[in-house]
């Protein structure tokens, strides 16, 4: 950076977070994590009624909060609307955490991690995957220090797809403090079809330091929109709330989310179509020889290695936009049922690429 003004020289070393690129025309936007489907009909018609921008929306979302509650068996008071998931992890750990005080989260897992645990003034500790792709758990608790005030989950973790089954999860928050917050990230909960996976929300009356997030971009299509939700103990998200931006939630998009609910069965029946599509390409991808580690989201993993930016240029051409993480692999987001059978046949050609250590 340039600017003659004394930045944080943590936040002035770290890139900003990038955004998935545009794919062009005739081509497949497939590293995002979008929802490829339309809003629906009654989620477009709640959308068209919000006119009334010339007035702030509600700070609260007391509404949604309260459709929530109801949903999951807990207060309103137990849920906290924010703009995505993204945003209330931060809230969280701003409320949390601090200068000399560590965040522990898995890695590789989402990207912004490092970039929101830089914005707390917290030193970032990073615990390795396993080696096949999943989340260690035994590792995370066992990076837990008496500086340690956040630990971050993700499961399904972005990007590997994997899932942390509920018997290990148990395990782990037996042996983390009771007095760190733990932050279990399930924005891709939707798209999960394994019965082992942990579901946070019935462990929130069993852990009190357990928050709990998800969000209405993926599943529900309102990735525009900027809204999801975070469930966990009304003092903790109290103390969010105050570390957070007021009136970062539309009406518009508090609107969307409800109409959203009303009309989920059609949403999720979308959702079980992606998982085909999912399970479809992955299956592809395996017997070319690519080795695609079971996902549980919308999007697969590619362990590409030192091939990874090489692969994500030949995809690029053949018109596919995927998210590349070089050196160590590519996420290739679920799009439109037409994607699938042309990216199988450009992977065919790419294979050989592969490192021979993969």
């Amino acid at each position: 950076m340039t600017s003659p003004v004394v930045l944080r020289p943590e936040i002035a070393a770290l890139p900003a977070y990038r955004q998935g690129r545009q794919a062009a025309p005739g081509g497949f936007k497939l590293s995002s994590n979008e929802n490829p489907y339309e809003p629906l009909p009654g989620v477009l018609e709640a959308v068209a009624a919000q006119t009334a921008i010339n007035r702030y929306p509600d700070a609260t979302a007391a509404a949604l909060r309260e459709r929530l509650g109801a949903r999951y068996g807990l207060d309103a008071e137990q849920v906290l609307v924010g703009a995505g998931s993204v945003s209330l992890l931060q809230q969280l750990m701003l409320a949390a955490a601090g200068h000399g005080d560590e965040i522990v989260y898995p890695w590789r897992s989402f990207e912004a991690y490092p970039l929101q645990v830089a914005i707390t003034g917290a030193t970032s500790v990073q615990v390795p995957n396993l080696t096949d792709h999943s989340i260690d758990l035994d590792g995370l608790a066992a990076a837990v220090t008496e500086r340690t005030r956040v630990v971050v989950v993700c499961t399904p973790n972005n990007p590997t797809g994997t899932v942390v089954d509920e018997a290990a999860f148990l395990r782990f928050m037996a042996a983390v403090p009771p007095t760190v917050l733990v932050l279990l990230d399930e924005a891709y909960a939707e798209f999960t079809d394994r019965a082992e996976a942990v579901d946070g929300v019935p462990l929130l009356a069993r852990f009190p330091n357990l928050v709990v997030l998800r969000t209405f971009s993926k599943a529900y299509g309102l990735a525009g929109l900027r809204i999801g939700y975070a469930l966990g103990d009304a003092d903790l998200l109290a103390a969010a709330r105050t570390a957070g931006i007021p009136l970062s939630v539309t009406a518009v998009a508090e609107a969307a989310a409800i109409a959203s609910l009303e009309v989920e069965p059609e949403l999720l029946a979308r959702v079980a179509e992606i998982t085909v599509r999912r399970d479809r390409l992955q299956q592809g991808l395996a017997a070319q020889g690519w080795p695609v580690p079971r996902s549980s989201a919308n999007f697969l993993w590619l362990p590409t290695g030192a091939a990874t930016a090489e692969i994500a240029v030949a995809l690029l051409e053949a018109g596919y936009v995927v998210r590349a993480f070089p050196p160590e692999g590519l996420r290739i987001s679920i799009g439109e049922a037409e994607s699938v059978d042309g990216l199988v046949q450009s992977t065919a050609s790419l294979v050989h690429l592969l490192p021979a250590a993969l």
